[in-house]
């Protein structure tokens, strides 16, 4: 199984969107400070993810989810949560 997943710096406020095949491990290795792209924007909160039987649908997916109009889509999906109106 393939994750495509999002975290939510509670320090900046921004989404950090990730590719992985063992998600519970990858969140951990955030929350410890141990991936470069996120040691600087902790406390971070794993708040989506998705999964993909291939690999190339879950980068397919990891890669329009860090463009412009997947930014769009997740403040869509989760506006309840992020208290936005859509």
């Amino acid at each position: 199984m393939y994750f495509v997943y999002v975290l939510l710096s509670h320090k900046d406020s921004r989404y950090y969107i990730g590719f992985t095949e063992r998600l519970e491990i990858r969140i951990a290795q955030h929350m410890m400070g141990k991936v470069m792209a996120t040691r600087n924007r902790l406390p971070l909160q794993l708040i989506y993810y998705e999964a993909y039987v291939d690999r190339r649908d879950a980068k397919g997916r990891e890669k329009f989810l860090k463009g412009g109009a997947g930014h769009i889509y997740i403040r869509k999906q989760l506006a309840h949560f992020l208290h936005v109106s859509s």
